[in-house]
């Protein structure tokens, strides 16, 4: 038997465990973790920004302001129980027996393929300081591939002076959460496991089993893992960019993407494997905007030849750029909304309608919204923001009345999918904004275009070649 191996049957079957970051996945994660071992210790920084999630965590609250169903129930099941606690002193993590992580891992510069992995090395060093033998440490942050062996091994050994896969298990199970579905995705979903040995592996399987309801554990070598979770938010910002440019080829020939999807998606039976998704304003969030340059990093940083075609650039890394002309083409529609009225963005009153990045969230990381309001603020057009889930993004305020945020608009934007806007009618929104022909911009596709047009609106959304010329109807 090996040293870890003898190591880790010594201390016996995972017990207590701790969770680094209290955030989308850190939060949910603690509390699943919490209903199925003796204790779990939620670790946050008491920063200004966000050591105020440590008092609402104990009062038994989620920080987490969208539709998250499940959540807060059980944050105040194992509150009540006595099996979590949220903390700031990192000093607890020395009487664990497993710690995870989940720290967002953006990119500094994706021309250069650097990330920006500074709050992530905090919290490995945190780790690092109280780390004791025995003690398994899970990376769930999506990385760079190779990060688990190298970047985090390297601190880990510096910090603690033990022996990454000798002294101490070590692993990475990357999360596969959405916002919205965060407790049912942990238990669902399969879950990836891949250690820096066969012991770390086998020992992070003993953590995530218990939490799984229908999911199942996959293991693997780490590296291998970390490759898994990046290519498949790879492929699916892949899918995405082809119905988006799909979506821009519809409006070109003037026909209706959603006719041509239904077209394509009935074609089914043995052999046939498609995944076709749904265009849109934007793609946001914190994973599918960055991950393909943490694969494209992996590869730039293993050392060995790639085999490619040569002078052609990444399919994937022009997918990401299809995705991010995404809040361009919306100011393009919004300019051509406005043109057909005779008026110019400069002094025009726009209601953007959803900041979170995804329907019924208060998720705004990476929101597509952003870019088009700086896109339209440059050119001179006053905006009032709406978002039912969310009030403020830093110093940005963020109006939660629906009809105020409308009135007086040129022109109504739709950017999220909330369900506050699936029925939102045509007649009290012209009423609202005081014009004669006010224009609206759908984004998600979530109204009637015919309504619209027949109240006298210049409609304007993606893929929707057969509408986007419409005449305007002088109601």
């Amino acid at each position: 038997m090996s040293k870890l191996g003898k190591i880790l049957k010594e201390k016996g079957p995972i017990r207590k465990v701790g969770v680094v970051g209290m955030g989308y996945v850190g939060i949910p994660s603690a509390v699943l973790f919490a209903e199925k071992f003796d204790f779990v210790w939620g670790f946050q920084r008491a920063s200004q920004s966000s050591g105020y999630k440590i008092e609402m965590l104990n009062n038994g609250i989620s920080p987490l302001k969208g539709e998250e169903p499940g959540l807060e129930d059980l944050i105040k099941k194992v509150r009540s129980q006595g099996k979590f606690e949220s903390t700031s002193d990192f000093s607890k993590i020395r009487d664990l027996d497993a710690v995870t992580l989940a720290i967002q891992t953006p990119f500094k510069d994706k021309g250069e393929l650097e990330p920006d992995f500074g709050a992530l090395e905090e919290g490995i060093r945190q780790i690092g300081k109280y780390l004791k033998e025995g003690i398994l440490v899970v990376l769930e942050s999506t990385i760079t591939p190779g990060t688990t062996k190298n970047f985090a091994a390297d601190i880990l050994k510096e910090e603690s002076g033990l022996i990454p896969g000798e002294d101490f298990a070590l692993a990475h199970a990357p999360e596969r959460v959405m916002v919205g579905r965060l407790i049912r995705n942990i238990r669902e979903h399969d879950r990836i496991v891949g250690g820096i040995n066969m012991e770390s592996t086998g020992r992070a399987v003993e953590l995530y089993t218990p939490v799984l309801t229908i999911g199942k554990i996959i293991p693997m070598d780490s590296t291998a893992a970390e490759v898994t979770k990046t290519a498949e938010n790879t492929f699916r910002d892949l899918q995405i960019a082809a119905i988006n440019e799909l979506a821009l080829y519809c409006e070109a020939m003037r026909i209706n993407v959603y006719d041509v999807r239904t077209g394509i998606d009935s074609l089914k039976g043995e052999g046939i494997t498609r995944a076709i998704l749904y265009p849109g304003a934007g793609v946001g969030g914190h994973c599918l905007t960055k991950d393909t340059y943490h694969l494209e990093r992996g590869v730039k940083i293993s050392g060995s030849k790639l085999d490619y075609p040569a002078e052609s650039a990444s399919l994937y890394v022009l997918a990401r750029k299809i995705n991010d002309f995404m809040p361009q083409h919306m100011y393009n529609l919004t300019n051509e909304g406005l043109t057909s009225i005779g008026k110019k963005f400069n002094g025009s009153k726009i209601a953007l309608l959803g900041w979170a990045f995804i329907n019924n969230s208060d998720d705004t990381r990476n929101t597509p919204s952003e870019p088009y309001l700086d896109m339209v603020e440059k050119d001179g057009a006053r905006v009032t923001i709406h978002d039912p889930y969310v009030s403020q993004d830093g110093s940005l305020k963020i109006s939660q009345d629906l009809e105020e945020s409308i009135k007086g608009a040129d022109a109504i934007v739709i950017f999220t999918g909330h369900k506050q806007y699936l029925n939102i009618k045509a007649s009290a929104i012209k009423k609202l904004s005081g014009h004669k022909h006010p224009v609206i911009i759908d984004g998600r596709n979530v109204i009637d275009p015919d309504a619209f047009i027949k109240e006298g609106f210049v409609y304007k959304g993606i893929g929707r070649g057969d509408k986007n010329y419409h005449e305007i109807c002088n109601k």
